[in-house]
């Protein structure tokens, strides 16, 4: 059972200042069919599906349990949370730890200080988050003014699902034609199958704050409420600039909240329109685009109000580039560093389909990159105790860094998500002149922060942030068949001043051990460059990349 637990830490006689909220998972494989098409062996905890969000105030800490009855190992990732200080709770299986073994349990300890908004959490060991291992976080806001401009909060979720098991999806996607999916998937909203969308009821003239999190891995969502004016106030976790919009387009990964002021007649009830859509699935009537509804209801026997069909180009869709941010936060500058990477092309023979940002196709490796920065001293420093599979790019402590991402030659769009950073949007752009992408430079004034973007083909995005969160840091597209198959990076930030502030809990270590992984070395579990027991990367054909700047 789903344990909430409340206990008050009180300092110096005076009011508490903070709780732990301690949840238990306890993981485990159920058979399911949550679309009512298919049944098949998913993953859930505490023996359900979905599982239940998890909400905190800001300045909890979140002690959150996984128990795990699986037989293989599991980890868990605070999407959208900055781990700072603790980099070894983000939960990037074979990054910052080797996962909870079969049979083991761990409590992750999760700060929220320093952050609030909409967020989820999900496994980041290998496909398990696909197969079910999910749910969203909320960390309620302290801030009276922010509360003030609300009466009452509403959380959607919007899934992909599957007809089949990950491995059985992924193994397809090996024969299947360029990233084109096998079988169309099936839409949950809220947990359940979106032909059967529970109804979301309205009070005239009360303002809703709608939280809209995208736990897909694969396919991009609309969100539309006709007859209602929407105001973006948030978009992952960061607070923006009010802004009036007539829908969110999201990619895999992203959060939004938009307060949404209800009528003040009860004549009509509506519909909240989500579409689900994808530029890699043939399009397919009834199937891509697909269409469902969320009622609205003000009154139980009202009929619902219909309006004229409009192109998406006469929607007013929210800029995921553009907005910006409430804390007037300057752009980053000057930079020390830039990083320019290529989206490489699938590299396809009988059993691999491998995807890349960097030169080679992402993999683990026997020692997380994480103990390998912590152990090997003035090393650490050097790309050469990091194997050529971990695309690891080092970054100066405070230094400015900005990344290009060019999708100059997958014919599909892509996602970038960000671990340990917000990062600004300071441009996007076409890669060719003769595309119709237009340039869009947010350099003269506060630039947006938000750690999941999407990367339309034919375009490239700049980023930038501070190195100023010491840790390891997974960087990747959230497709998660282009993540598991190499289109991934990691950020090796400031390894001397991590190993002065990190310390990771000896249990992970221990765990590492059990698992048979070295906690020590190189990426080997060796000293200096020796690399013998790897093996050879995976190179991938494209663009060569760039890194200037110390």
């Amino acid at each position: 059972m789903l344990a909430y637990t409340l206990l008050i830490l009180l300092a110096g006689g005076l009011q508490a200042l903070a709780a732990h909220v301690k949840i238990t998972w306890d993981i485990g494989y159920l058979n399911i069919s949550r679309d009512g098409l298919s049944t098949w062996q998913a993953i859930g905890a505490n023996g359900q599906l979905p599982i239940p969000p998890i909400y905190v105030t800001q300045g909890d800490i979140l002690e959150l349990t996984a128990i795990n009855h699986l037989d293989k190992p599991v980890t868990l990732h605070t999407h959208g949370l900055f781990q700072r200080n603790s980099s070894y709770y983000d939960g990037a299986g074979m990054v910052t730890e080797c996962g909870i073994p079969p049979g083991s349990q761990f409590t992750y300890i999760i700060e929220t200080r320093n952050q609030s908004g909409t967020h989820w959490v999900h496994s980041h060991y290998g496909p398990e988050a696909i197969d079910g291992l999910r749910a969203a976080l909320v960390i309620r806001d302290l801030d009276p003014k922010l509360l003030d401009e609300y009466d009452e909060d509403v959380l959607l979720t919007l899934e992909d699902w599957g007809q089949e098991p990950s491995n059985a999806m992924l193994e397809r996607m090996k024969t299947t034609s360029l990233g084109r999916h096998p079988n169309y998937p099936s839409v949950l909203i809220n947990g359940i199958n979106a032909n059967f969308s529970q109804p979301i009821r309205f009070l005239p003239g009360r303002r809703y704050r709608l939280r809209v999190v995208s736990m897909s891995f694969t396919y991009w969502f609309k969100v539309r409420l006709p007859g209602h004016a929407m105001q973006v106030i948030e978009a992952d976790g960061i607070y923006s600039q009010t802004s009036a919009v007539d829908g969110l387009d999201m990619c895999p990964g992203q959060r939004y909240s938009v307060i949404i002021t209800a009528r003040e007649s009860l004549e009509f009830n509506y519909a909240l329109n989500v579409t689900f859509h994808s530029n890699f699935l043939a399009r397919k009537p009834g199937l891509n685009p697909r269409y469902h509804h969320v009622p609205i209801v003000y009154r139980k026997d009202a009929p619902v109000k219909t309006f004229p069909l409009i192109e998406d180009h006469e929607v007013k869709w929210a800029d995921e580039y553009a907005m910006e941010p409430q804390d007037k936060q300057m752009l980053l500058e000057p930079v020390d560093q830039h990083i320019v990477l290529n989206v490489k092309a699938p590299n396809r023979n009988t059993s691999i389909s491998a995807h890349a940002y960097g030169d080679y196709a992402y993999a683990p490796v026997p020692v997380p990159p994480l103990y390998t920065a912590l152990t090997t001293g003035d090393m650490a420093l050097s790309p050469s105790v990091y194997a050529p599979q971990l695309n690891a790019i080092i970054l100066k402590h405070n230094h400015i860094v900005e990344l290009e991402l060019r999708n100059s030659f997958a014919p599909i769009m892509h996602t970038y998500h960000s671990h340990g950073h917000a990062f600004q949007v300071v441009e996007t752009g076409p890669v060719n002149s003769n595309s119709s992408i237009p340039v869009k430079r947010f350099t003269g004034r506060q630039p947006m922060r938000r750690d999941t973007i999407t990367l339309a083909a034919g375009q490239y995005v700049r980023v930038r942030i501070k190195a100023d969160n010491p840790g390891v840091w997974y960087q990747h597209c959230h497709q998660e068949q282009h993540n598991l198959s190499g289109m991934a990076f990691t950020f090796i930030e400031a390894p001397d001043v991590m190993q002065q502030t990190l310390r990771v809990p000896q249990e992970m270590l221990e765990f590492c051990r059990i698992l048979g992984h070295p906690t020590q070395g190189n990426s080997a579990g060796h000293f200096g460059s020796d690399m013998t027991g790897i093996d050879l990367p995976l190179a991938i054909n494209g663009t060569a990349n760039s890194i200037t700047g110390t």
